[in-house]
């Protein structure tokens, strides 16, 4: 049975401890593995954010940090976990869109209208087939989509990850992302380089195309390199 993390942002604690109860009664009657983790202040969640949720369940109005502005820094480290705000207020409901939440719940709570909106929830998240990396930069964990990484570059102890979205530098060693992405499409066509295969363009004498880039193919792997190339243009 597959699991999902929900991560439960609340400075309530009655309130806290009703959500749980809900959550469980949700899992029993739909068959769901769910684990829950609390956290009584967006500041809490913020700091040192893993990436490892699926939802986020995150009130509005808390002492240190509300949770509008905990969901925008969290947004900028995690494009895919789905955000539902908790409030007492429309007005603040609505200012959800700005952080692509998916939904609000307005309190007091009722189950049958929690379970409806933990449904469409479930419904978007993402896929089985979808293969997601956490690559941890100095903002925080990045949670990354194999699917939006064209390339990795080695850069002495540090790893830079040239993506759909930008560049993140972290620290790491190729070899052991080689080991981490393989059977992923990922292939170390040279010593420095970690490249998406399905991303790359073509080959021009001993250089790949990635992103209009140029990257550099060893002559060791070259064979090689070309076949895989080859199996990705035709699929």
């Amino acid at each position: 049975m597959e699991k999902y993390h929900i991560a439960v942002v609340e400075d309530e604690p009655l309130f806290a401890k009703q959500l749980e109860e809900y959550i469980r009664r949700y899992e029993k009657e739909r068959g769901k593995k769910i684990n829950i983790t609390f956290f009584s202040d967006g500041e809490d969640i913020v700091e040192n954010y893993s990436g490892t949720y699926d939802m986020i369940l995150m009130d509005i109005q808390m002492l240190f940090m509300d949770g509008m502005t905990a969901a925008q820094r969290i947004r900028s480290l995690d494009h895919e976990v789905i955000i539902m705000f908790i409030t007492n207020r429309l007005d603040y409901a609505v200012r959800g869109y700005e952080v692509d939440a998916m939904d609000y719940v307005v309190k007091p709570v009722e189950y049958f209208a929690f379970s409806q909106k933990l449904d469409k929830a479930f419904d978007r998240m993402k896929k089985p087939d979808e293969v997601y990396v956490s690559v941890a930069t100095e903002a925080g964990v990045l949670k990354l989509k194999t699917s939006e990484i064209y390339y990795i570059e080695s850069q002495g102890h540090y790893a830079r990850y040239r993506t759909v979205r930008g560049d993140f530098v972290s620290r790491a060693a190729l070899k052991g992302l080689e080991s981490e992405l393989q059977g992923y499409g990922f292939f170390r066509c040279s010593k420095g380089f970690l490249v998406n295969m399905a991303n790359v363009d073509g080959l021009l004498g001993g250089e790949c195309i990635v992103c209009g880039e140029k990257i550099p193919v060893s002559r060791s792997v070259r064979k090689e390199f070309m076949e895989l190339l080859m199996r990705y243009m035709d699929s």
